[in-house]
């Protein structure tokens, strides 16, 4: 087997990465880090020790990593195609989903991940003014979103999901744990339903099941 990764099945970043695997059906061996073994060389490939990592042994760089959720996406849509084309073709398309990929990251992820580590600090190094931006940013970024869907869109940028829909399945999922999307915008709720039904992410969510403790804020009985 040629593709390996270094993941972990209750990271959202992990997640996003194996949406794309699972959606295509691609073989790839899981390096789960849960095993210290493959934490030492999670580390060895990548001192940064941040997941997931991607080593395909078959590439011209031989063992060389791909690091981050985005790029590890963007290489399986180049070496390893599938049938679910996660990037479109159309340049300009694709720069719509590369942007509502980045809107994911940066504008749910982070202020999520933000409000989680603020909450296991010890109470004198918590970050106030800090936690009071996250919660504002994922407020409109909420609003946002709920506009975005507003044109009757299924996924986030069209018809048929993409590479943007791989990170808001993970990130919309763990963001309503954390600071819960408003009642009044139901098309983002629907949409964070649709994400969980989709197979490859429903399969995701299943792995992560067993680990469930590990969410700092307590995670809630759904889902």
């Amino acid at each position: 087997m040629t593709l390996a990764l270094y993941a972990h099945p209750f990271s959202s970043y992990s997640q996003k990465a194996l949406i794309a695997l699972y959606a295509n059906g691609i073989a790839f061996e899981y390096r789960n880090l849960e095993d210290p073994a493959h934490q030492q060389a999670l580390e060895t490939l990548w001192p940064m020790k941040r997941f997931p990592v991607l080593v395909d042994s078959a590439a011209e760089a031989g063992t060389q990593p791909v690091i981050e959720a985005t790029a590890i996406i963007e290489y399986l849509h180049v070496r390893h195609p599938g049938p679910v084309r996660l990037l479109p073709d159309d340049p300009l398309a694709a720069v719509q989903v590369r942007m509502l990929d980045r809107f994911f990251d940066n504008y749910v992820s982070t202020p999520q991940q933000k409000l989680v580590f603020d909450a296991i600090r010890p109470a004198a190094d918590r970050d106030a003014y800090g936690v009071g931006e996250a919660t504002r940013m994922l407020d409109i970024a909420y609003v946002w979103l709920e506009r975005h869907l507003a044109d009757g869109r299924c996924w986030a940028t069209g018809d048929t999901p993409s590479l943007a829909d791989c990170g808001a399945a993970p990130f919309l999922f763990y963001a309503d744990w954390t600071y819960p999307i408003p009642h009044g915008l139901g098309l983002v709720h629907a949409y964070r339903a649709r994400l969980l039904a989709w197979p490859a992410f429903a399969r995701a969510v299943d792995e992560a099941r067993p680990f469930r403790s590990y969410f700092p804020l307590g995670a809630p009985d759904r889902d």
